[in-house]
């Protein structure tokens, strides 16, 4: 007969512990030996088995005790339990989300950790020092090295959370150059054990999404206070908001002696908005001024699609200008016709087509994340942060549909990964969304339901739509319930609030941060998706229009070459400066965002939450602007 047991080489270690056994069919001999605290009773306890004659239940106990050794040299010696602490947790998944049942034991989870930075404070007030127009330190936007230096965490944190992940037998990766940010793989049922959770799928209704996620987590006493947040675990993502509608049978021709107001209740195109707004069609010369474009969820910009919008729409360009490629998560941006996207066309032909002579870049987030949306959108910034020269403006047409999906925590280490980027002077801008009040459309509320990236360190941009503009039904805007209202805002927000009154009291926080914060043209814009031409809607129209409008100002600033050259990119954060020259902007006063049955925050004389401070005007912008 064959040994009960398999053999196991005498004396060889096994992680930090020693096994090994042996036995033989037909001899009550059977070896052990164990440096453990139980090593004695385990030991007594086969000797008492083998002398009953009980050499098969003998053999069982301690081939049970081998197999356990070989679990702790895969996933790491159990550590005796630290007192745990809960570090967040949610009452329920968000609306909209059941759980399937438990995830699977041997799932493999990456999770990323955000360290609690140096001084956070002292950043945003760096920040604040270069943004706001009235600063004697306006415009010096801070280098790479010293937004690592606030950012980057104290050496004791760094030693806390890598000891206890290698205590637990985990090797870390650091995401980022000042290491705040950094990421681990373990097994759910590793992750449950560390973070006393309960990791479960959760499926999203509406779109069949599965996700793994925790409705809460605990960190050992004494490591929250290095810890901001574990991700993901309580925040929920549902498929990211962009998809305009297009519509390939409206799209209208206008004739060539057509009056622009005319042209552009008609149809979109490049030479509308450029009358509409003032917008030069002289080319940029400065190719160190790139404006990116953020690319997400398969979407992908064709070139065929680009030459012949511009050989339609712009024909005083070359059709062959074209635009380069920035990978993030293997992200890549096939040229196969059939896969071209009506977001990343739009969001390419808007910005080659309308910020004449400036570059742009795509930056494509593949799907290699496990999630996508919240890893997607972390690491697009930190790949960017990585970056000894950024593109100076960013447009993002994608967002979270609410903001409550995700957990606060969340989203504040989002927004301070955003702060970062803008104080090294890149101009971060997001379409609002294409729900009203409501964030996301059809949804059923009875609270108005901010958006996210609600962030006071990002420019939002609403929609308009017509001649004269008005705000556009569709224009997301409103107040978030987790970032305060920023001083930049105030006074204009507090205007708006008193001509308001009591209207829709109790449905929103007034106290918020506001939003959009400015907005431009997002009906009827013509695009050219698959070699068809077609009419495309939506906020994600508003931001790549608005940002090519950022990029040709910061090609206009006076020695233009050698701010950039040394890294002081030219208008960078915004919102100070937007909230500061209210006179800068075509100002709309017509519209309303209805949502959750109401007809939602109406536009006004100044900022409102439809239009925000109102469209672009290229020439008051660059008075403005000091040029």
């Amino acid at each position: 007969m064959e040994p009960l047991c398999g053999p196991h080489s005498p004396g060889e270690d096994v992680d930090s512990l020693k096994l090994w056994y042996y036995c033989y069919h037909g001899q009550s001999q059977l070896q052990v030996k164990l440096e453990t605290k139980s090593s004695r009773y385990v030991f007594n306890k086969f000797r008492y088995l083998s002398s009953s004659d009980n050499i098969e239940e003998a053999v069982m106990l301690v081939s049970a005790l081998f197999v356990t050794s070989l679990l702790i040299l895969v996933y790491g010696k159990p550590t005796v339990p630290a007192n745990l602490v809960v570090h967040d947790r949610r009452a329920a998944a968000p609306v909209g989300f059941v759980r399937s049942g438990a995830a699977p034991a041997d799932k493999a989870l990456n999770l990323r950790i955000n360290l609690v930075q140096n001084d956070m404070a002292g950043l945003e007030s760096a920040l604040n020092a270069a943004s706001f127009p009235d600063s004697p330190l306006y415009g010096q936007w801070l280098t790479k090295e010293e937004v690592e230096a606030f950012v980057r965490p104290t050496e004791e944190t760094t030693a806390a959370v890598t000891q206890w992940l290698s205590d637990n037998g985990v090797e870390l990766t650091t995401l980022t150059p000042a290491g705040d940010w950094i990421s681990f793989t373990v097994p759910v049922s590793k992750a449950n054990q560390m973070l006393k959770a309960d990791f479960s799928v959760f499926t999203h209704l509406d779109s069949g999404k599965q996700s793994i996620r925790t409705l809460e987590y605990s960190l050992p006493e004494g490591l929250s206070s290095h810890i901001n947040l574990i991700s993901p675990t309580t925040s929920f993502s549902r498929p990211l908001r962009s998809r305009p509608v297009l519509s390939f049978t409206n799209a209208v021709v206008p004739s060539p002696d057509a009056t622009p107001a005319a042209s552009c209740n008609a149809t979109i195109t490049p030479s509308c908005l450029q009358a509409l707004y003032n917008i030069p069609t002289t080319p940029a010369v400065n190719k160190n001024n790139v404006i990116g474009v953020a690319g997400f969820d398969n979407q992908f910009a064709n070139q065929a699609d680009l030459t012949q919008f511009l050989e339609a729409l712009r024909p005083d360009m070359p059709a062959t200008t074209s635009f380069t490629l920035t990978s993030v998560d293997g992200g890549t941006n096939s040229q196969t016709l059939s896969q071209a996207g009506i977001e990343a066309d739009l969001d390419i032909q808007y910005t080659v087509g309308l910020a004449t002579g400036v570059p742009v870049t795509f930056v494509s987030v593949g799907e290699t994340t496990q999630d996508g949306a919240d890893e997607g959108f972390l690491d697009i910034i930190n790949a960017l942060l990585g970056e000894a020269a950024p593109p100076q403006v960013l447009t993002t047409s994608y967002g979270f549909n609410t903001e409550a999906d995700l957990s606060k925590t969340l989203t504040v280490a989002m927004c301070n990964s955003y702060m970062q980027l803008t104080a090294r002077g890149v101009s971060i801008l997001f379409a609002s969304g294409d729900g009203g009040v409501a964030a996301t459309p059809g949804e059923t509320c009875t609270t108005f339901l901010p958006t996210f990236p609600s962030c006071p360190f990002v420019t939002l941009v609403g929609a308009t739509e017509n001649v004269p503009e008005k705000g556009a039904e569709l224009s997301a805007g409103g107040f978030s319930n987790y970032f305060a209202q920023p001083t930049y805002q105030t006074t204009a927000v507090n205007a708006y609030l008193t001509k308001l009154g009591t209207q829709f009291s109790g449905l929103y926080n007034a106290s918020g941060r506001a939003y959009p914060d400015v907005s431009a043209i997002g009906q009827k814009v013509e695009i050219v998706e698959r070699g068809r031409t077609g009419l495309v809607a939506g906020t994600s129209c508003s931001s790549p229009i608005f940002s090519s409008v950022i990029g040709l100002l910061n090609d206009e600033e006076p020695n233009a070459f050698q701010l950039i050259s040394a890294g002081k990119p030219v208008l960078g954060f915004l919102n100070p400066w937007i909230y500061t020259n209210p006179g800068a902007f075509n100002d709309i006063t017509t519209g309303n965002n209805p949502g959750c049955g109401t007809t939602g925050f109406p536009a006004m004389s100044g900022w409102d939450p439809v239009t925000g401070m109102g469209s672009p005007n290229f020439l008051l912008m660059r008075t403005a602007a000091g040029l």
